[in-house]
């Protein structure tokens, strides 16, 4: 049996399949000690269902030739979304609208500087008392 790729390979996979497949606004977001699911959250924007799609397809195969051996994958069929599940990396695929709508990137960011400003004020308790 042959070892898994790391999450900076798979990554990497996910970054040039999609650039590749011209797809739109690609963000990756370290979750690396933020989250216990993944270490990289991937997004990137299609420019339609079929875009999407093929996108999705594309990165699956991609993935499974650089040593996974199962790729699961979520909301192909209709590919206003899709959600692939590359262990270590996640990789969110959106038409624009949707992505919009969800805003991923905030929501991550928010719980980032949320997590900070709890660290700096804790800092702050401590140097005060």
């Amino acid at each position: 049996m042959r070892d898994l790729p790391s999450a900076d390979a798979l990554k990497s996979v996910a970054e040039t399949s999609l650039d590749d497949d011209k797809a739109e606004d690609i963000v990756v977001i370290d979750l690396a000690g933020r989250a216990g699911f993944a270490d990289y959250m991937v997004i990137a924007t299609g420019r339609s269902d079929r875009h999407v799609h093929a996108m999705a397809d594309r990165l699956i195969r991609k993935m499974k030739q650089a040593g996974l051996p199962s790729v699961p994958a979520e909301g192909i069929e209709r590919s206003d979304w899709v959600l692939i599940d590359g262990g270590d990396v996640i990789v969110h695929l959106f038409k624009s609208e949707v992505r919009s709508f969800y805003n991923l990137e905030k929501l991550w960011n928010e719980e980032a500087d949320a997590r900070e400003e709890s660290r700096d004020e804790s800092r702050a308790l401590e140097m005060a008392g």
